[in-house]
């Protein structure tokens, strides 16, 4: 009697399964049960309404209270250029910043397999306020010397927005580079903490040799929505429509890391690759909030934290649903800001500061 040897007709092994394969049948962690589909459903819906009674919010608040008259279509003309080209540029620019740090935040805190991660944590804001700081002390560096004031006004000319966006993108590939790729969770964390560390010790050395840029670095640092005009809108909504449809398609992949590396390593997945490709929708969609609007603080960090309280998921319907809840927290705050003090205004970053620290604090005791 022999021992029959044959093979099954097919064998499905891990060097078999193709990248889009392997995704598509990643387990989802969480179930999607109809109570599940429900909570969802309310939080969408919920925060479809916030966002429109905060855009009108936003469109009546200005420096001396609220004032509906300037919605009407029998406004004079000064009222609707501020409405038209003041309020309503800086409100939905406001939405769109905070969409972009609600989603950097869910896949950070994807990525990292950690609730307490947030945008900044890859070196994008150490960099940028670094950038910040070089361009403020060479434009400060340029004004009566007239060799100088040449190249100096060269670099302003960049701007700050451009600076910000560079120096953000240079912090997360200096990270990258230090950590030698994606490969390694840890090490890719350990290195932008040291990242950070170092650019904001060379920030710190610069400002202290240009005590001019300490000003400018301050209002960067507390964040603001005010400077937001058009052109900011048109440049955010693009940054968005470019990192949100990715990020949703790789949400699998973040969906597979929750399982585990080693799970997700024998569906066939390219973990180096898929990080460094989440890695880079991360420090775009941060870079371009940042250098839009600054260091605005806690948005990203609490954002998926709401969404995952009211309505656990999947990783697609979080990152979606962070980016709204993003865009709602921050036009809060934006539209506070121009209000508590007025005709006077907060800095929209200590506000987001107080209320998500608040939030967190409460979260803790619960």
């Amino acid at each position: 009697m022999t021992r029959s040897t044959r093979q099954p007709d097919s064998v499905a092994t891990p060097a078999s399964v193709t990248p889009a394969a392997a995704l598509a049948t990643v387990a989802l962690p969480v179930a999607g049960g109809a109570l599940d589909r429900a909570r969802r459903r309310r939080l969408l819906i919920g925060l479809a309404l916030a966002s429109g009674v905060l855009l009108l919010a936003g469109l009546a608040a200005g420096s001396e209270g609220w004032s509906l008259d300037a919605l009407r279509w029998s406004a004079g003309p000064e009222a609707q250029l501020i409405v038209g080209q003041v309020r309503a540029p800086r409100t939905l620019g406001a939405w769109l910043v905070g969409a972009l740090l609600g989603l950097a935040g869910a896949l950070a805190q994807g990525l990292f397999r950690n609730p307490l991660a947030d945008p900044f944590l890859l070196g994008s804001a150490a960099g940028a306020s670094l950038a910040v700081v070089v361009v403020l002390a060479a434009g400060g560096a340029g004004i009566g010397q007239g060799s100088l004031q040449g190249g100096a006004q060269a670099v302003m000319q960049f701007g700050l927005v451009g600076a910000a966006f560079a120096g953000a993108l240079a912090g997360v590939f200096l990270t990258l580079a230090l950590a030698r790729g994606a490969e390694h969770t840890t090490r890719l964390l350990l290195a932008g903490v040291v990242v950070g560390v170092v650019l904001s010790a060379l920030s710190d050395v610069l400002t202290t040799a240009a005590p001019d840029a300490l000003r400018g670095k301050q209002a960067f640092m507390l964040g603001s929505t005010s400077f937001l005009g058009w052109g900011s809108v048109v440049l955010l909504a693009a940054g968005l429509m470019l990192t949100l449809p990715p990020a949703w398609r790789l949400a699998r992949a973040l969906d597979a890391l929750t399982l585990g590396e080693d799970s997700a390593r024998s569906l066939g997945l390219a973990l180096s690759r898929w990080r460094t490709l989440l890695v880079a929708l991360l420090a775009l969609a941060t870079g371009l909030a940042v250098s839009q609007a600054g260091l605005v603080a806690f948005v990203g960090l609490v954002a998926p934290h709401l969404v995952r309280r009211f309505a656990p998921a999947p990783n697609g319907f979080t990152l979606v649903a962070s980016a709204a809840a993003g865009g709602t927290l921050l036009l809060a705050a934006d539209v506070l800001a121009r209000s508590v003090v007025a005709p006077q205004e907060l800095p929209v970053g200590v506000l987001t500061a107080l209320l998500g620290g608040g939030y967190l604090l409460w979260l803790l005791r619960k």
